[in-house]
C-alpha cells in the first residue's frame, strides 16, 4: 500500500493541497485512517487517477475489515482519507481572500478548482453524467441525468436504518457540516470548506454544490439555520452579491412547498457562472410601473411567468421587486385559476434571479403560485400527470431557469426503451418502462427511427417533455387568455 499512499501525497503536493514539508506528517495521518501501523513496499510511482487511487486504499480497507463494504461506507472512508490532505479552514480563506484581492473570478476560479482537488466534487462523478441539449421553441434547454449524486445500495439502505439518529448537523447546508466525520445517514464533509463572506450585514458562507449541475454551481447560505423566506431583504441579498461577483449570476428557490426546492428549512441562494436559456430569453411585452420609469420592465418570453427588472440601481430594482411580489403575494384571478390562499393556506410567491448585464443590475420575477386541488393534487401549477414518467418533482430554481435535472432511473429505462423501440417489442408488457408506452407510441409517430438514429430521437424527445414541464409551471399560460391574464396582473401592481 506504500506506493498507493505515495501517490496519493504526490497528488496532494501537486495540487497544493499540503505542503513538501507535511510529508511525513501526513503519511503517519493516512496509516492513522487506514489501521495500519506501518506501510512497507517500494515506492515506485503509481500513475493512476485521484479516484483509482482512492478506490486501490479502499478495497484494502474493505479486504482487513476496517470498512464495511456498501457504497455509503466507501464514501464515508475515502472522504476520511481525503480530510487528511484538506487544509484547515482558515487556510482556505486566507487563500480565497488573498485571490480576491486580485479578482473576484480570481478566487472563484481557485476556490472551484480546490473544491474539486479536495474530491468534495468528485470529477468521477461529474463526467458520469447524462447532458443534451433541446432546441425547442424558448431556446436551447439543457437537459441532464445526474448520476453523480449516489443511489444508495440495499447494504447501504439497512446499514442506515440501524444507525442511530442525530440531530448535528441540523441539514446537509448548515455551517457544522464543515469537517464533519459523518455517519450512514449523513454524507461526510472532511474534505469540505467553505468560505465567509458578508450579506445584508449578516454572516453568511459559500460553497460550491458537490454535485454540480452546472459550471461552478455555488450555494450561499447563511449562517444561521433559519427557513427560506422571500422578501425585500433576500432581493438585497441577491444584488449584494452579485455586486461582489459580477460573473455569477444568483437566484432563490421560492418559500412555499411543491414550487420550492429540497430544503426550505436553511436560508439559502444558489448560483454560479453559467448563462441559462431563461437568461438570453428576450423580453416580448414591454411594461411600464408607476413611479419607476427609470427602470426597463417587460414579460420574457418563456414558458414560465416572467417579469423582467434591469437598471443601474440596485435599491430602485429591489424597491420594485418588493412591491410586485407584495402585491403578488395577495392577487387572485379565478378566470385563469390563480388564487392568493385557500382556507388561510398562502399560495403565491417568487422565484427570483439577479445577475449583472454590464454596468446595469437585472433580476427576473418568475410568479408562482402552488395550489393543489382533487384533479392535481401534486399541484396545479406543476408536471401534469402525463409528464411524470420523465419528471415528477418539484421545479425549482434550476429548472426554472432551463435546465432540466432529471432522475437517474432514466438512464436505464430510456436505454431499454430504446431496445423495444428497435425490437419492435410490447412496452406495456414490460415492468421497468411500461409508464413510457403511451409517449413512445407518440414518438413513433412523429419520428421515422432507425437504430443509427434512436438516442438522438429520444434525447429530444425528453427535451420536449421538458419544454412542457415547464409549460405547465406557468401560472400565466401561453395563450390570448393567459397574457391577458399576466397584463391584468401588471396594470393591478400599478394601482397600489
Amino acid at each position: 500500500m506504500k506506493a498507493y499512499l505515495d501517490a496519493l501525497i504526490k497528488y496532494a503536493i501537486d495540487n497544493e493541497l499540503i505542503d513538501p514539508c507535511d510529508e511525513t506528517f501526513v503519511f503517519n495521518r493516512l496509516l492513522e485512517v487506514m489501521g495500519l501501523d506501518s506501510a512497507e513496499g517500494d515506492s515506485h510511482k503509481i500513475k493512476r487517477s485521484l479516484a483509482s487511487i482512492l478506490e486501490v486504499l479502499t478495497d484494502d480497507a474493505v479486504s482487513r475489515g476496517i470498512v464495511e463494504d456498501n457504497i455509503v461506507a466507501r464514501q464515508l472512508f475515502d472522504t476520511k482519507l481525503m480530510g487528511v490532505l484538506t487544509p484547515f479552514p482558515r487556510e482556505v480563506r486566507m487563500r480565497f481572500n488573498q485571490h480576491y484581492f486580485e479578482s473576484p473570478r480570481s478566487a472563484t476560479n481557485w476556490f472551484y478548482k480546490f473544491s474539486q482537488d479536495t474530491n468534495y466534487i468528485r470529477r468521477d462523478g461529474m463526467a458520469k453524467d447524462l447532458r443534451w441539449k433541446y432546441n425547442g421553441k424558448y431556446g436551447e434547454l439543457d437537459i441532464s441525468i445526474n448520476l453523480s449524486k449516489p443511489e444508495k445500495d440495499p447494504k447501504a439502505i439497512a446499514a442506515a436504518a440501524r444507525a442511530p439518529q442525530s440531530g448535528y448537523p441540523k441539514c446537509l447546508l448548515c455551517p457544522e457540516n464543515e469537517g464533519y466525520a459523518g455517519r450512514m445517514n449523513h454524507p461526510a464533509r472532511q474534505n469540505h470548506r467553505i468560505v465567509a463572506i458578508s450579506l445584508g450585514n449578516e454572516q453568511w458562507y459559500m460553497q460550491y454544490s458537490p454535485y454540480v449541475y452546472y459550471n461552478e454551481h455555488c450555494i450561499v447560505f447563511n449562517s444561521e439555520h433559519r427557513p427560506m423566506k422571500i422578501d425585500r431583504a433576500a432581493f438585497d441579498k441577491l444584488f449584494e452579491f452579485v455586486g461582489c461577483f459580477p460573473h455569477y449570476f444568483l437566484g432563490s428557490n421560492a418559500d412555499l412547498p411543491i414550487v420550492g426546492g429540497s430544503i426550505l428549512s436553511h436560508d439559502h441562494f444558489q448560483g454560479g457562472n453559467y448563462e441559462f436559456a431563461m437568461a438570453k430569453a428576450p423580453v416580448e411585452t414591454p411594461l411600464t410601473f408607476k413611479g419607476y420609469e427609470d427602470i426597463d420592465a417587460g414579460i420574457v418570453r418563456w414558458p414560465m411567468s416572467v417579469i423582467r427588472l434591469t437598471g443601474e440601481e440596485y435599491d430602485r430594482l429591489s424597491e420594485l421587486a418588493d412591491k410586485i411580489l407584495t402585491v403578488w403575494r395577495g392577487y387572485s384571478d379565478e378566470s385563469v385559476g390563480i388564487y392568493a390562499e385557500t382556507d388561510g393556506v398562502p399560495h403565491n410567491t417568487i422565484t427570483p434571479i439577479v445577475r449583472r448585464r454590464g454596468y446595469n443590475f437585472q433580476i427576473d420575477l418568475v410568479l408562482r403560485n402552488n395550489l393543489t386541488t382533487d384533479e392535481y393534487p401534486l399541484g396545479v401549477f406543476h408536471p401534469h400527470q402525463n409528464l411524470h414518467h420523465i419528471k415528477k418533482e418539484n421545479i425549482g430554481l434550476i429548472e426554472v431557469m432551463g435546465l432540466a435535472v432529471l432522475p437517474a432511473r432514466l438512464k436505464d429505462e430510456l436505454s431499454r426503451l430504446q431496445e423495444a423501440i428497435i425490437n419492435h417489442e410490447d412496452i406495456r408488457s414490460i415492468p421497468e418502462i411500461a409508464a413510457h408506452a403511451d409517449w413512445a407510441d407518440e414518438i413513433m409517430k412523429r419520428n421515422t427511427i432507425t437504430s443509427d438514429n434512436i438516442t438522438d430521437v429520444i434525447q429530444q424527445e425528453v427535451g420536449y417533455v421538458f419544454q412542457q414541464v415547464l409549460e405547465d409551471a406557468g401560472v400565466y399560460k401561453r395563450t390570448d387568455e393567459g397574457k391577458a391574464g399576466f397584463l391584468r396582473f401588471a396594470d393591478f401592481v400599478n394601482t397600489k
